[in-house]
């Protein structure tokens, strides 16, 4: 079993910053992948950002492509995501993901079978 633990949300004003963490425990394998996702209110759940554990790739959803960057350390099994330049469209609550069998970095719910409990970030106008 793996259990992941965020931590960082919180309110903030448009274009500020927030650093979201991701901590996994448990038995993972050596190519995990692990993505986060967000949900607004009255919306369904959309992907967010990916990285993979081994080789570093990563991936990001458009709307976020240059304001947030997603990265890990190995040594601490966490992975970052760092959010810059928020605005108030970036407001949900914020899930951390892992997929164990990885290899590469994949944007679906689906593909992901660890799933945190969620921070919530609201970027206030």
């Amino acid at each position: 079993q793996v259990q992941l633990v965020e931590s960082g949300g919180g309110l903030v004003q448009a274009g500020g910053s927030l650093r979201l963490s991701c901590t996994a425990s448990g038995r993972t394998t050596s190519s995990f992948v692990m993505g986060w996702f967000r949900q607004a209110p009255g919306k369904e759940r959309e992907f967010v950002a990916a990285i993979t554990w081994g080789g570093g790739s990563t991936n990001y959803k458009d709307s976020v492509k240059g304001r947030f960057t997603i990265s890990r350390d190995n040594a601490k099994s966490t992975v970052i995501l760092q959010m810059n330049s928020l605005k108030p469209e970036d407001t949900a609550i914020y899930y951390c993901a892992l997929d164990m069998i990885g290899l590469r970095v994949k944007i679906r719910e689906r593909e992901y079978e660890y799933w945190g409990q969620g921070t919530q970030v609201t970027v206030s106008s």
